[in-house]
């Protein structure tokens, strides 16, 4: 049982908490009507926090409920802050920005969660080895999904007219029942009939049930994070656009390097804690699994809400850059991670791929993207 001078410790101690100074702080900006980019970067600063609180009270409910609603409970709240982000440009009617978040979320986990968790387990271990099979199947799973978002795009290209709007929805609406139905199946196959083909070699269930929550803490923790993340949200993509414009940054470069990595914050640290505890199996399922999930679940479920929620409808119309640019970062996932073993220089060439890919979307003309 914690005493209280070691809660006070804790809450002293130098970590990721502190960042929860940032809720009163945005909430003051907001309400004082402070510059756009002021209350943009704080409310994305106190998002990181509660993004992680839902993580570990995921995990935590994981403990008490086993592997396989454990692992639906990540499949629907790990990506809870992308997804609540997400619905509140879609309410706003920002398309374009909740397209690029969508891409730019997936670049982020194959790319910058995966690089910074080969460099920290490489800098600390001499290399890391890992199940290379699941590898393959996480990035036939990828390339399935991004191959699945080029028929809306291509769509919208060649027939993207007032003439063709109607076939256009519809064809969304039924790739978007598809695309669900698939993520299901995987569910299914993932958590059910071949789960041992996604097990770490090392368990560690002993010391999480030592050191887990109680169930109404973790229940408790996961709706207050929750609420807090759907608040904090609104007052992140309020501030957004104007924040681009005055900085003279696009709303698809904000969408696809700041929402993105805010929303998945707690996932990509979580997947760098477990590579510097050598657990890489558990660090790369959760980047790649994340990505998965953003497309076969978050983006298809966009598009239905969007029915009820917002101005229009809205489609899986990626530009050309968004969606080159996530064929790029599959394919290069999958070399690079397919042989099973990782190192630090590994990281360092994933790292170096997301931030020229960022640099392209932060001069690329917005017009011609």
């Amino acid at each position: 049982m914690s005493t209280p001078t070691s809660i006070t410790s804790k809450i002293l101690t130098p970590g990721i908490h502190w960042l929860f100074a940032f809720i009163p702080i945005s909430l003051f900006l907001e309400y004082s009507h402070a510059s756009a980019p002021m209350v943009f970067f704080s409310a994305a600063l106190s998002i990181i926090p509660i993004a992680r609180l839902i993580s570990t009270s995921t995990e935590n409910l994981a403990t008490y409920t086993g592997d396989a609603v454990g692992g639906l409970l990540n499949a629907t709240f790990g990506n809870l802050p992308e997804l609540i982000i997400a619905f509140i440009a879609l309410k706003a009617g920002l398309h374009e920005m909740v397209l690029a978040s969508i891409a730019g979320a997936i670049l982020a986990n194959l790319l910058l969660a995966l690089g910074v968790s080969f460099l920290v387990g490489g800098i600390k271990f001499h290399y890391q080895e890992y199940n290379a099979t699941s590898i393959r199947m996480y990035s036939s799973m990828m390339m399935i999904a991004v191959l699945s978002l080029i028929v809306p795009s291509a769509f919208n290209r060649f027939f993207g007219t007032a003439e063709f709007a109607e076939a256009e929805n519809s064809l969304n609406i039924f790739l978007s029942i598809a695309l669900l139905a698939t993520y299901g199946l995987y569910l299914v196959f993932m958590l059910k009939t071949h789960a041992d083909f996604f097990t770490s070699g090392s368990s560690h269930e002993e010391e999480a049930h030592e050191n887990r929550l109680s169930l109404p803490k973790a229940i408790g923790f996961l709706v207050f994070a929750s609420v807090l993340a759907a608040f904090m949200s609104e007052i992140l993509v309020g501030a957004a656009e104007e924040t681009g414009e005055v900085m003279g940054m696009s709303s698809i470069f904000i969408g696809v390097v700041f929402l993105a990595v805010i929303g998945g914050a707690a996932e990509s640290i979580s997947a760098i804690v477990m590579a510097s505890k050598n657990k890489v199996d558990l660090s790369i399922g959760i980047a790649l699994g994340s990505s998965i999930q953003i497309a076969l679940f978050i983006a298809p479920v966009l598009v239905l809400a969007s029915l009820f929620v917002g101005p229009e409808q809205m489609n899986l119309s990626f530009n050309r850059a968004l969606i080159w640019s996530l064929f790029l970062g599959v394919i290069l996932a999958s070399m690079i991670a397919g042989d099973g073993r990782s190192n630090w220089y590994k990281g360092i060439q994933l790292i170096l791929v997301y931030l020229i890919l960022a640099m392209m979307f932060y001069f690329i003309p917005e017009s011609t993207a």
